[in-house]
């Protein structure tokens, strides 16, 4: 719970540019879903989302440019 009021603090206000550290880390499958569909929709207004994720399906399903490191770089 603590998580997903930490995201819904930062997205209250509807910012332009929103930069998330590994946002589906200890959701259980139906949060991932919720959050993967408020993602969507602010996206659907145009907010730039930043997102780290280790997660290749997270990738896949939100992010429309992939930057990947390698060996930390």
């Amino acid at each position: 719970m603590r998580h997903r009021l930490a995201i819904a603090q930062a997205i209250i206000e509807k910012p332009g540019l929103l930069v998330l550290d590994e946002p589906m880390n200890g959701l259980d499958k139906s949060g991932v879903e919720e959050m993967r569909d408020v993602f969507k929709a602010l996206k659907a207004e145009d907010i730039t989302i930043i997102m780290f994720s280790y997660y290749a399906q997270d990738v896949e399903v939100l992010c429309d440019t992939v930057c990947e490191m390698d060996n930390g770089l």
